[in-house]
């Protein structure tokens, strides 16, 4: 690969890769799995680590040249230094969700450059659902649901008139400060039609399908739980931006996330 890796060109080995970390994760999802807790208290199985063993190995013979930051990896304290372009991995997105078996959970590759994420793919095994979004420096936007028929180009929608489907997490709420947002939206004018409950990276996904139009997230996420979902978006014509109002940038410190709201066309 050269220094600056063909978007296009990396989409369908990406795609592949991410079905093959699925065959993993649905392989244990049969079987009676062991969970296990990490240092941050954060559930962790044998599919989480299986997955991510596929997807570093193939990404270093797609691009050998590039650092991975995986979640896996990083939480056994292996975290590479990165530079203006680096893969973000989060193998298994919505673990919780695995564990209560409701399929809402999804495997997650990003391709970051210059704080951004520029290309990205979101497979959910467990509901057969295929994301991907780029976002080439010198090419045209492009997102994606990929499915046995081909590539189904998607966009985000304009905000129906009878206000926001908001998408929430389901395992990682904070009803008190989603209240709050939900009210400061009606004040300035956007009111909020419907809250929809919904798991991993999921939500991003489905606000760039037209499914949502808002995604607030309060607290912690790190870079890999939201990159690819994130590339999807941003290709489908979203935003991510930080309560600040500031776009959300990647490669910081610790890779650790504030607080943030995905937007669709609103």
């Amino acid at each position: 690969m050269t220094d600056r890796p063909a978007h296009a060109l990396l989409l369908e080995p990406l795609v592949a890769l991410a079905r093959a970390a699925g065959r993993e994760v649905m392989q244990v999802y049969a079987s009676d799995f062991v969970v296990e807790g990490k240092a941050d208290d954060s559930p962790v199985t044998l599919a989480d680590r299986r997955a991510e063993a596929v997807i570093l190995a193939g990404l270093s013979r797609l691009a050998p040249e590039l650092p991975v930051v995986a979640e896996e990896a990083a939480s056994a304290g292996d975290v590479p230094a990165v530079g203006r372009r680096f893969w973000l991995v989060d193998p298994l997105d919505g673990t919780r969700e695995f564990v209560h078996r409701n399929g809402e959970f999804t495997v997650n590759i990003a391709l970051v450059e210059d704080g951004q994420p520029t290309l990205g793919v979101v497979w959910a095994p467990a509901v057969g659902r295929m994301f991907a979004g780029l976002s080439p420096p010198d090419g045209r936007a492009q997102a994606f649901e990929i499915d046995d028929q081909g590539r189904r180009a998607i966009r985000v929608r304009p905000v129906p008139a009878e206000g926001l489907t908001v998408l929430a997490s389901r395992s990682h709420g904070d009803a008190q400060a989603l209240g709050q947002w939900i009210e400061a939206q009606r004040t300035g004018g956007r009111p909020v039609a419907r809250v929809m409950a919904s798991g991993s990276s999921l939500k991003l996904c489905r606000i760039a399908a037209g499914e949502g139009d808002a995604y607030p997230r309060f607290g912690r996420t790190m870079e890999w739980d939201i990159a690819a979902g994130h590339a999807v978006l941003a290709a489908a014509g979203g935003r991510v931006l930080g309560l600040d109002g500031g776009p959300l940038a990647y490669g910081k410190p610790g890779h650790e996330n504030a607080s943030f709201v995905a937007w669709g066309g609103a």
